[in-house]
């Protein structure tokens, strides 16, 4: 059982930034392709992106692409979303989970997420 915690949440004006971290509680992470999510309310989860366990590949949703890069570090257990240039409408709460399968399917594991707030 894979553990995630994600941090980093908070209110910011729009144009400004946040790093999300998604703490995981095995070392077992380096094996796992992570993915982002956020639900805003009233909507449906919606993909974010995802990097692969080596984290030389990337995938993000058309509605962040050049705002928001996903990152991880193996060594910390840790996976991380730069959002940059944030708008009202990435307000949502956002989520990491973790996919054993590249490129991901099926997502086996979730935290308890995080809330973004972005003020016009």
């Amino acid at each position: 059982q894979v553990q995630l915690v994600e941090s980093g949440g908070g209110l910011v004006q729009a144009g400004g930034s946040l790093r999300l971290s998604c703490a995981a509680s095995e070392r077992t992470l380096m094996w796992y392709t992570m993915g982002w999510f956020r639900q805003a309310p009233g909507k449906e989860r919606d993909f974010v992106g995802a990097i692969s366990s080596s984290g030389d590949t990337t995938y993000y949703a058309d509605s962040v692409k050049g705002r928001f890069t996903i990152s991880r570090d193996n060594a910390k257990n840790t996976v991380y979303l730069q959002m940059n240039s944030l708008k009202p409408e990435d307000t949502a709460v956002y989520y990491c989970a973790a996919s054993p399968q590249s490129p991901p399917v099926e997502y086996s594991y979730w935290g308890q997420g995080t809330q973004v707030t972005v003020s016009s």
